[in-house]
């Protein structure tokens, strides 16, 4: 099977936008509000993808990871952590015991400028070492000329290196300029076998916004329509605010419904996210007063 670029519909960007500022203005009543930030913590991938990294701060990602707050009653864990694939064996070792996940980045993230040899051996570094999901990167530079087949046979070839290992593929929208292109790659990398399609690296801005969100979510809508196949959705990257996590959350109930709302099918790539949605279930239990920041953990 060979990617078909011509299958993507012309993106209306001002209805795009229209309807993300409708997502925008939903009233969300305390309790719905409550079981909402509870159910976002669960989908977080808890992240360190620094040159600084050390076991000790990847063990204490895991630590956290599992123990968000003693202070704060009946809280989930995260979905997953996600690290470089070095780190994938001290993950697994430190969450051993728990439902949190091992990602891992592959695929000579974040640019993906490499050899198609060396990204599987990459991936496979990470899978064999015991990585429940792989994060992979498209190359932007053959998908901006053009070379759609080159793209779609990448991903097929990394799927097959993850094995039993789920795939999220990262489109670095916030290097492909235009809302078409957005939907174009959404639609080669389901196409090709991504479990999982994901908008950026974090490491490039723009990263994830609602518009782009938007579109990845319909593109996966309308090939659950034509098939039944379910794909999951990671926005990653700037989403560091409780608000603005409820408002993904409406726009994924409101664009692909109930089934989708579970870490099985949706994640935020957004470490900092955990410590504000914290803060906030804090302040409800408090009666509107705000814990310190000085009693939940940086990482």
């Amino acid at each position: 099977m060979k990617a078909d670029s011509g299958n993507s519909p012309a993106i209306d960007q001002v209805g795009i936008e229209e309807r993300v500022a409708r997502f925008n203005t939903r009233s969300i009543k305390k309790q719905t509000k409550i079981s909402g930030l509870k159910l976002a913590l669960n989908m977080i991938d808890l992240t360190t993808l620094e040159g600084k990294d050390t076991e000790g701060k990847v063990r204490q990602m895991c630590n956290k990871a599992m123990h968000l707050s003693s202070d704060i009653p009946n809280l989930p864990t995260v979905a997953a952590v996600c690290v470089y694939p070095t780190y994938v064996a001290i993950a697994k070792k430190a969450l051993e015991g728990s439902n949190v996940k091992v990602a891992s980045v592959a695929t000579a993230f974040p640019s993906g400028n490499s050899t198609l040899d060396i990204k599987i051996t990459d991936t496979k570094f990470a899978v064999d070492h015991g990585a429940d999901e792989v994060d992979m990167v498209i190359s932007r530079g053959e998908f901006l000329k053009g070379n759609y087949n080159f793209v779609f046979d990448e991903i097929a070839a990394i799927k097959e290196a993850c094995g039993k290992a789920r795939l999220k593929v990262i489109l670095e929208t916030g290097e492909l300029s235009t809302l078409d292109n957005v939907r174009r790659a959404s639609d080669i990398s389901i196409h090709a076998g991504a479990d999982f399609i994901k908008t950026s690296t974090g490491k490039i801005q723009p990263a994830a916004t609602m518009p782009v969100t938007l579109v990845m979510l319909e593109a996966i809508r309308d090939h659950y329509m034509k098939t039944g196949i379910m794909i999951g959705m990671k926005p990653a990257g700037g989403i560091s605010t409780a608000k603005s996590a409820l408002q993904y959350l409406v726009m994924l109930y409101e664009t692909l419904g109930p089934k989708w709302m579970s870490n099985e099918w949706f994640r935020f790539g957004a470490s900092s996210l955990a410590n504000d949605i914290l803060l906030q279930l804090g302040k409800e239990q408090k009666g509107g007063v705000y814990y310190s920041k000085d009693y939940i953990s940086i990482d």
